[in-house]
């Protein structure tokens, strides 16, 4: 198992933050994916600009403090958790992958990978969030 968790702090409020989180229909100031597919709250498939279908399956929703599920596609099965807290004029994320690889071959790229995937999505959101 591989796991990489990424924090940061944006200029926007925490409910800002958290409804751009965790929308299912809103997700056009995502970079990386084309379309999102919603079965019901908790199912839901992001198919990304290649092309990748990946499966989610929302586990926990706190509101304004955690936002957890489980995503699966035909390189991984993994775990995402974001933790969100009001700071100062702004809000703090935690946001943790737990990701287990179908593909022993994956492995060499798979951090590196993860850690690209953090920072561009963390580089959407504040975008989206402080531009609000």
């Amino acid at each position: 198992m591989i796991r990489t968790t990424i924090k940061s702090f944006i200029q926007a409020d925490l409910e800002s933050v958290w409804y751009s989180v965790t929308s299912l229909y809103d997700y056009s100031w995502r970079s990386d994916i084309k379309d999102i597919e919603v079965s019901d709250e908790r199912h839901f498939r992001e198919i990304s600009n290649e092309g990748y279908v990946t499966c989610f399956t929302v586990t926990v929703i706190e509101p304004f403090l955690k936002y957890s599920f489980l995503m699966d596609n035909v390189n991984f099965f993994e775990e995402w958790t974001g933790y969100f807290r009001r700071a100062g004029n702004g809000t703090e994320v935690i946001f943790t992958e737990s990701i287990n690889l179908k593909k022993w071959w994956l492995y060499p790229f798979a951090l590196l990978y993860l850690k690209l995937q953090q920072k561009r999505y963390i580089a959407d959101l504040k975008r989206k969030c402080e531009q609000e």
